[in-house]
């Protein structure tokens, strides 16, 4: 049954069907191969959405478009920039700095490449950067929506894994950061060896004049990350609340929403939400056809007869990991993956929270390496390029990002230290 799923799903992808249409017929053809009642398929793809933390990524997709729509991801782009607009590449540095705010909120990579992207990559050309160049930093910067909280793939790790969806935020913040911070210092440094960004400073606001223009907009992230670690509401209903906000800034604060503009944007987070449904459902279906085959287990003894240490299972979980990321959308991944790599990983004394950031940072490289990386393509539609265009440029991004994996996965404290302080054990 297993060799029968597998070379169906890989056939599919040679075929270019979709990720989520290739892992559904594969386990289609599984339960044919064994002989099993159709009606296993429906079960478990309904089982597999029907779990109340997943309600969590409709709501933070609603209000990552409501933020776009309502002024808010602009009046972040203007704060960020009087931050740090002043040096030398400022203005890519803005790019940077305005996702890991924005990613507070909204949890979706491809909603921060387009909210952010479409102020900030024009921004970037008119400067004088390369329009690839500007979207590749664009794509990689984007990333950090799903590594720094609220994120959905730590969603879907959460669910799959059965781990505490709240540690797993609090621990994304120390790598969330530091990727950030390394992207800005690659970027001074480009900038400087380039001659580029001397005048990103050209008309920025002062500081607390963009902090007042942002007010509203800044205490989004404060409300929603300080009502889950203040115990106030739980991770999936600040999801909700961080949709009632953003809609009551737009419309009555700022102004921006009308009625007529809630169609559009009802609409596009639909649609989002379920591709991101479907495939989970298809997913959940495969995950429990080859759990029931063995392949965890067998996978699990495999690894821990050719890995026998903690650091070489790391290191060949981290290179498979990027492999599979390049070819399989971070959703499907992380719900197939999870369950399997998740308890070899605490065989070997492996923290499942800071497993489960090490999963999630390398399969989100996945969305900036081609042929499957969705922010590249968010990136060139905004930027209007092709994607072949914007590979020379992608690939110091790439390095910078695994440089910071490599960090995170061998200095377990700068994951768990805030969570165990958060979580007194």
């Amino acid at each position: 049954m297993t060799s029968a799923m597998l070379g169906t799903m890989m056939l599919c992808f040679a075929l270019s069907v979709s990720v989520a249409v290739s892992i559904g017929l594969a386990a289609i053809v599984g339960i044919q191969v064994v002989d099993a009642h159709m009606l296993i398929s429906v079960k478990e793809m309904f089982g597999a959405v029907n779990k109340f933390p997943l309600a969590a990524i409709p709501f933070f997709i609603l209000a990552g478009n409501l933020m776009e729509a309502g002024g808010i991801s602009r009046r972040l782009v203007e704060f960020a920039k009087s931050l740090v607009g002043g040096i030398q590449g400022g203005l890519p540095m803005t790019c940077v700095l305005t996702c890991m705010i924005f990613a507070a909120v909204s949890g979706s990579s491809v909603a921060t490449t387009f909210a952010i992207g479409a102020i900030l990559i024009p921004a970037l050309i008119k400067h004088g950067y390369p329009s690839t160049w500007a979207a590749a930093l664009q794509a990689t910067s984007a990333e950090l929506g799903v590594i720094i909280p609220p994120s959905i793939p730590m969603i879907l790790y959460g669910v799959s894994a059965e781990i505490s969806i709240g540690e797993l935020f609090i621990a994304g913040f120390g790598p969330g950061v530091l990727i950030g911070g390394a992207l800005m210092l690659f970027i001074w440094l480009w900038c400087k060896w380039k001659g580029l960004g001397r005048n990103d400073g050209d008309g920025r606001l002062p500081v607390g004049r963009a902090a007042w223009q942002a007010g509203w907009a800044l205490l989004m992230p404060v409300i929603i990350l300080g009502g889950i670690y203040g115990g106030i509401f739980t991770p999936t209903e600040a999801s909700a609340v961080a949709v009632f906000y953003a809609l009551v800034v737009g419309m009555l604060i700022y102004r921006e929403i009308g009625l007529r503009d809630l169609h559009a944007v009802l609409r596009r987070s639909v649609i989002s939400s379920a591709v991101i449904m479907f495939i989970i459902a298809n997913a959940g279906l495969f995950a429990f056809l080859i759990t029931r085959a063995g392949v965890p287990e067998a996978i699990g003894h495999w690894l821990e007869a050719v890995l026998k240490s903690p650091a070489m299972f790391l290191l060949g979980v981290n290179a498979a990991l990027f492999v599979i990321g390049m070819f399989i959308e971070t959703s499907a991944a992380i719900i197939v993956l999870a369950p399997i790599l998740a308890p070899v990983a605490q065989h070997f004394g492996i923290d499942p929270v800071h497993f489960g950031l090490i999963m999630v940072v390398n399969l989100a490289l996945g969305m900036i390496t081609p042929p499957f990386g969705v922010n590249l393509f968010a990136a060139c539609t905004v930027a209007r390029i092709s994607l072949d265009r914007i590979i020379p440029h992608l690939v110091p991004f790439v390095l910078v990002v695994l440089a910071c994996l490599m960090v995170i996965t061998y200095v377990p404290s700068l994951s768990l230290t805030l969570r165990d302080l958060v979580y007194a054990r």
